[in-house]
């Protein structure tokens, strides 16, 4: 089905849906790296600018609207989170597409940390992960036009769907109304004590990369910030029979991404390879400065958990 996607950056999850058999025919972010990132690897022209200054009859009709909006300011590893941060504001921007364009489905992405914001107005709420702020979005996103959606959300980690990572998103389904169709969520194909399906570990993630940086190999070079073992997120011991933990785009205290240490403890992991954290194939090339990249790849949606969703979709 013809997709539009909004808020885009590298690609991450649109590759996902791709590789599902769906045709991206819109895609925008505002991130200039991101952009370039995206149309180097993918081919689409990406609208480059503030979603805000896109007009809804700028964007062609869609079968399917995704939008994995900026998370920053919801996440509980954000010590300044707040009701007022800009950036929650921009699932509103969502809400206007999808409102204009009616698509027949719509897939939202965003960390757990949503679900709390504001609190909860009571013990079930809580219990069902539906804070003040997240019921209300998801009223809005119900009533998105006069037909209406069927809306649910879940909350899915990405190791249960063949990324090396622990990473726990909630995803939120829409379903117009008239559509009649209920979409399920995929069921984890990949298991924490499974002998046959295990969880795939760090070890299985970097197998055949060369230990050492090296120029040779697309972007797999990094940072030169020390390893400092203190158990803060990105200072924490990284194993490598395990999934990794949280690959993050946020900053530390300086603005740039916090990188996890390589298993070895000797330096911190390159972009190639949080990139096969992520589950971005090898020739997927990365623009812009490290900093960018590492920031493109810890934002995106990991391509693997996006394949499963949009298999969850017809293609027709």
């Amino acid at each position: 089905m013809n997709v539009v996607s909004l808020f885009c950056g590298a690609g991450g999850m649109d590759l996902g849906f791709i590789k599902a058999g769906h045709k991206i025919v819109w895609a925008n972010d505002n991130d200039v790296d991101s952009c370039n990132t995206y149309e180097f690897n993918i081919g689409h022209k990406v609208v480059c600018k503030d979603i805000k200054q896109v007009k809804s009859n700028e964007i062609p009709d869609c079968d399917i609207v995704i939008g994995g909006f900026p998370c920053q300011g919801f996440s509980i590893a954000n010590k300044y989170r707040s009701l007022e941060d800009n950036r929650n504001s921009l699932y509103l921007e969502l809400l206007r597409v999808i409102k204009d364009k009616k698509p027949k489905y719509f897939i939202a992405e965003n960390v757990p940390g949503i679900c709390s914001l504001g609190g909860y107005a009571t013990k079930e709420d809580k219990l069902n992960h539906k804070g003040i702020i997240f019921s209300q979005i998801l009223k809005e996103l119900e009533s998105a036009n006069n037909i209406g959606y069927t809306v649910n959300f879940k909350i899915l980690n990405s190791a249960d769907f063949g990324v090396p990572q622990i990473r726990r998103r909630v995803i939120i389904f829409g379903v117009r109304k008239d559509i009649n169709q209920e979409l399920e969520y995929p069921k984890p194909v990949y298991f924490k004590n499974s002998i046959t399906n295990k969880w795939l570990t760090v070890k299985e993630a970097l197998a055949n990369l060369p230990e050492n940086p090296s120029n040779k190999i697309p972007n797999h070079i990094g940072t030169n910030h020390k390893v400092k073992i203190n158990g803060h997120i990105g200072n924490r011991k990284t194993e490598w029979n395990k999934p990794s933990p949280t690959i993050v785009g946020r900053g530390g205290g300086t603005g740039g991404p916090v990188i996890i240490p390589h298993p070895n403890l000797k330096r911190r992991m390159t972009v190639r390879e949080t990139a096969r954290l992520q589950t971005f194939p090898d020739n997927f090339i990365f623009k812009g400065s490290i900093t960018s990249q590492y920031r493109q790849i810890g934002n995106a949606v990991p391509v693997e958990m996006a394949y499963y969703i949009a298999k969850q979709l017809p293609i027709k």
